[in-house]
């Protein structure tokens, strides 16, 4: 019975050595290569961070388009929706039935928005992993035989910040800017409650929510090296301006 189990445990470790070994050959190495080849070019890694950064954002702003607008149309039909659960608000069967049948009459999968996030994870988790070890002689064993590790590494941005340890300004901006994006976020749902007490309750827990996601992004990236905080800070950048265009 033990020598099954050990076999099982031998077994699952192969595979998990096998997974980090295909993320490592699709995502982190790549990513790594393009950061060194930009620091080459304009010889400051915060620089060469957000460039990274933007053209990710770029090349998964399809992904991106589709989830805002997704989450655009679920909002559009949110009226529709508080109609349904007052006319079914005893009937939970029916209440489910005529939800499902306004989705295919508007052709609308609640559960669209959630799947670009999902496929944009591992990039993520990539570029975390990335900006965390920053550009190290260990690093540089993963470059291609075509790219020449750079001799001098300077892990600050603009010559001021070091952006290998965490940086109390960058943590403090990102979380401004992550307030911004959650407001805007919540604002844009709306409040569709007709009942006071429930709409002080939504209200109440949009207020609450705008100051919780802040908070705890500051208090995690004060532990974390600026590189992941000037990361953080510009996706978030980034998803304002989206979110003012698009939604």
């Amino acid at each position: 019975m033990a020598l099954g189990i050990q076999e099982e445990l031998i077994f699952l470790k192969k595979i998990m050595s096998e997974i980090v070994h295909l993320f490592n050959i699709i995502l982190y190495q790549p990513l790594l290569n393009i950061l060194v080849l930009l620091y080459k070019h304009c010889h400051d890694f915060g620089i060469a961070i957000l460039g990274l950064t933007i053209l990710i954002k770029i090349l998964l702003s399809p992904l991106t388009l589709k989830t805002l607008k997704a989450q655009k149309a679920l909002q559009q039909l949110q009226p529709k929706l508080k109609e349904i659960q007052e006319k079914y608000k005893n009937d939970l069967e029916g209440q489910k039935r005529a939800m499902i049948e306004l989705y295919q009459k508007e052709k609308i999968n609640p559960l669209s928005g959630c799947f670009p996030m999902l496929l944009q994870l591992p990039i993520l988790i990539a570029l975390y992993q990335l900006f965390r070890k920053g550009l190290g002689p260990d690093q540089f064993s993963l470059l291609y035989g075509f790219i020449l590790p750079p001799e001098n590494v300077s892990l600050t941005f603009l010559g001021i910040i070091n952006l290998a340890q965490p940086s109390l300004f960058l943590a403090v901006l990102a979380g401004i800017v992550q307030f911004i994006q959650t407001r805007s976020s919540l604002m844009g749902q709306g409040n569709l409650q007709k009942d006071p007490k429930s709409l002080k309750t939504s209200q109440l827990m949009q207020k609450q929510l705008s100051y919780f996601f802040p908070i705890f992004t500051v208090l995690i990236l004060l532990r974390l090296p600026a590189a992941v905080a000037l990361y953080w800070l510009t996706v978030s950048v980034i998803s304002v301006i989206q979110q003012k265009l698009y939604v």
